[in-house]
């Protein structure tokens, strides 16, 4: 008799007496009943039934060996599996052979779903679906040794599992689940990584906390690399499909230089991510060419405002200065308040290599010691760069502003300035609060003004979302001497107000030169309203630390706000701000024209960076072509170019946030080995909790390996874990006082060692689970509750010991014994 793959949900043994009868489930430790779903006995019966040929598609099943499998006996249940088996070869999903056995289907198209890898953990991975809004909990689920030789970054083809609620007595948080049926294009040919000694070979250990794999480097594929140099590595070789421990070859194309040195760590960080690091020749060939000085011709074919008092506010550190503010006052007692914004596409002309490579590009990347602009420095840092003293070529939005900050009338197209003065926001502020000094009169009515429009945002319906933000003091080599939060001042906000009037109202304008039924088509900054269900889960957690937030208030925005301004202040904050943002969806690229939600504005682009965003340099492009009576322009190709540039905006954030994390863990592993710090639970996982330090913003885990006291065990569902015996809790938002254990600056990680805490006593109701063993309802939970760096190299670690400790079953080759699943544990 052929043995049975159960990797299934079905009825224990005997309990199959009928349709409607519910199941023996068996409920977790300590786990309170799961509700029932709401789902006859016979479509969950139609679920495992097609689960069950989706992950056996290799090989024919009768109808009577299904039955034999699901260990049916009852004539009635028979005739439905029967019929059940009928209803999938109806739909496509299984073939029926000659013989009268049935197989699955994995050509049909609507079986599978294309999407990319993002392997979050050794033990499990996500498919990302393409082509549609990210949304989570449609990310499918699938196990390392479903993903089928694929790699983080690759795109694949995944069949779903239909029942995908349950496996044996473990929730999965209602996720797809699937297997990666065949890989369409792999994403990473190259990677950045350390040459370590590997036996009596050498391998590059990868910096990606998503590669788990070490790669092999053959001796004539070293490039003149040695032991601990950071290297850039082209894959020659990837692992075997269905083989989870294969093997990674490849070569090393560029040597990056010692490992743990400043530019070293910067140019490795930039090359992690594909970031470019300098121009090619013929980029800074064309950059050269473009003259310095403009043509008399060229100003009179615009709106001169040379003699309107003009001025730049920046960042002290800013070379690249893209926008400027003009104040007239006018006769009727309005003012007129220009946007001057540098006309980078004046210079940067289509069909060019510069077109291209800041096409390419899409955004400057901004690291903690360096910028990497999207435009070589000629243009970046000079001939666009709005400079003091210098007439210089813009695109504005220039307003008639009432006392109230109401707009009585609005004008846009080219001009050229001549910038009186340069600020750092610094020098801006000094001269608002002393009263005196350079344009003293026309920075406190900007000031003034800003007030008002922010007031003006917040009453129809904008959210205050303003997270804290670090920069870092570093000596000459590169190393940190402190941790520095940024602030927000009046003058931050001055320039934030102008640029965001400008960018709404460019947006409105190109619609309103709209010709017939059909808007204009435009590049758009879109944000979508958040999840309700999110929303709800974050409000019944924040609910649990004292804090309220009515989600089901008509003005969610006002909601919002008192619930920012409640948090405001609070050792929490950090951790319930970026939780509160984490709901929301991610501002993107698109030219559909869906509206931004956190700015509660019906319609807004990206105007007044074009020095540093590409989108804007295409926005720029579509004014001027309206404004020249243009029709509209093609759709499709432009949305393509709208979904590079989200693509590279994330990258570039993602390699900012490396390099922080890696000054960070930097600027720990100097302190004292004694040196205690007051902290802020920011995490709770099944292996550990995380810990923010308010003062640096520096993150660090205590690993549950570490509370010797008691054994502690992972409360999922309200963030916090509990000593079996004491019952002593650790959750969310606790203070805490730690010290440095270990740094990694390899992996970019903190480990602490708890001193002392005031955790409490939980009452007596048992937790979810033990630590450590579930590996798909963690990751929705780290995903809801903190911030991912550092915790792959540490997850990686957490594995190798489970497989030492045998708590990991390898994967089942062929079919399991009646009774047990594929992962090697018992059905239900």
């Amino acid at each position: 008799m052929r043995p049975k793959q159960t990797n299934y949900n079905r009825p224990a043994k005997g309990s199959a007496k009928g349709p409607g009868k519910p199941s023996n489930r068996r409920k977790p430790s300590g786990q309170e009943a799961q509700p029932r779903q709401p789902m006859s006995y016979v479509d969950e019966l139609a679920n495992d039934v097609a689960a069950f040929f989706e992950i056996n598609p290799a090989q024919p099943w009768s109808t009577m060996e299904v039955m034999d499998n699901f260990e049916v006996h009852d004539l009635r249940l028979k005739r439905i599996v029967q019929q059940i088996v009928g209803d999938l070869a109806d739909q496509g999903r299984l073939t029926r052979l000659p013989d009268g056995r049935y197989q699955f289907n994995e050509q049909r198209d609507k079986n599978t779903i294309l999407g990319t890898v993002e392997h979050v953990s050794p033990n499990f991975a996500f498919i990302v679906p393409d082509n549609t809004i990210r949304d989570r909990d449609k990310d499918i689920w699938i196990p390392a040794e479903d993903l089928g030789g694929a790699i983080d970054g690759d795109q694949v083809r995944v069949v779903v599992f239909s029942d995908s609620r349950q496996r044996g007595t473990r929730q999965i948080s209602k996720r797809l689940v699937g297997r990666v049926a065949s890989i369409a294009k792999r994403g990473r040919p190259e990677l950045v990584g350390t040459l370590e000694k590997r036996g009596k070979g050498l391998a590059v250990v990868p910096d990606s906390r998503r590669i788990y794999h070490d790669i092999l480097i053959p001796d004539d594929k070293l490039g003149g690399a040695v032991l601990n140099e950071k290297v850039l590595v082209r894959l020659t070789r990837y692992p075997d499909a269905g083989d989870e421990d294969g093997l990674f070859e490849g070569e090393v194309v560029t040597v990056l230089g010692k490992a743990g040195e400043h530019n070293t760590e910067m140019h490795a960080i930039l090359a992690e991510f594909g970031l470019p690091n300098e121009f090619p020749a013929e980029v800074e060939r064309e950059s050269e060419e473009i003259p310095v000085t403009i043509d008399e011709a060229e100003i009179a074919r615009r709106r001169d405002f040379r003699g309107v008092t003009t001025f730049t506010i920046d960042p002290v550190d800013a070379k690249d200065f893209d926008d400027a503010l003009s104040v007239r006052y006018l006769d009727n007692g309005n003012y007129e308040i220009g946007v001057h914004i540098a006309d980078v596409t004046h210079y940067v002309l289509p069909g060019t290599e510069l077109e291209e490579e800041a096409y390419k590009r899409a955004t400057s990347v901004y690291l903690v010691d360096r910028v990497v602009p999207m435009l070589p420095e000629k243009l970046s840092n000079g001939v666009c760069s709005l400079r003091p003293h210098e007439d210089k070529l813009t695109f504005s939005a220039v307003f008639e502003l009432t006392t109230d900050a109401k707009i009585e009338a609005e004008w846009f197209g080219r001009t050229a300035i001549h910038s009186d003065r340069r600020f750092s926001y610094e020098e801006a502020q000094a001269i608002l609060n002393a009263g005196e000094g350079d344009f003293v009169k026309e920075l406190t009515l900007l000031n003034e003004l800003a007030h008002k429009l922010r007031d003006q945002r917040f009453r129809h319906g904008a959210i205050n979302f303003e997270t804290p933000e670090v920069r870092f003091k570093l000596d000459e080599n590169g190393v940190p001497l402190a941790v520095v939060p940024k602030i927000r001042q009046d003058t931050n906000k001055l320039i934030e107000e102008f640029m965001l009037l400008a960018n709404k109202r460019v947006a409105e304008f190109v619609v309103s030169l709209s010709k017939g039924p059909d808007e204009n088509t435009m590049v758009y900054r879109v944000h979508e309203g958040p999840n309700e269900d999110k929303l709800q889960v974050f409000a019944d957690f924040a609910r649990k630390l004292g804090y309220k937030l009515n989600v089901t208030s008509d003005k969610l925005s006002t909601a919002m706000n008192k619930f920012m301004a409640d948090i405001e202040g609070k050792p929490e904050q950090t951790m319930l701000s970026q939780l509160a943002v984490r709901t929301m969806s991610k501002a993107r690229y698109s030219t559909d024209d869906i509206g931004h939600f956190g700015l509660a504005f019906r319609r807004y682009s990206h105007f007044t960076s074009p020095i540093r965003r590409y989108p804007d340099m295409m926005a720029h492009r579509l004014l001027q072509h309206y404004l020249d009576r243009g029709r509209s322009v093609d759709q499709e190709a432009l949305e393509s170019r709208c979904k590079h540039s989200s693509e590279r905006e994330k990258a570039a954030a993602e390699a900012e946030r490396a390099s922080i994390k890696y000054k960070q863990v930097e600027f720990m592993s100097r302190m004292p080995a004694d040196q205690e710090f007051e902290g802020v639970i920011a995490g709770v996982t099944e292996f550990g909790f995380f810990v923010e330090i308010p003062e640096n913003s520096c993150e660090g885990l205590v690993r549950m390996q570490d509370l010797t006291d008691d054994f502690y065990e992972y409360d999922k569902d309200n963030y916090r874990i509990i000593g079996r015996k004491s019952k002593k809790m650790y959750t969310f938002g606790d203070s805490v006082t730690v010290k440095v254990k270990e740094t990694n600056l390899a992996r970019r990680s903190i480990d602490f060692a708890l001193v002392r805490d005031n955790a409490q006593t939980a009452p007596d109701r048992g937790t979810s689970r033990r630590s450590g063993n579930d590996d798909g309802d963690s990751l929705a939970d780290r995903r809801a509750s903190r911030k991912f760096s550092g915790s792959s190299g540490n997850a990686r670690n957490e594995t190798r010991a489970r497989k030492a400790a045998g708590d990991e079953t390898k994967r089942t080759k062929g079919t399991a014994p009646k009774g047990q699943n594929r992962r090697g544990g018992r059905s239900r």
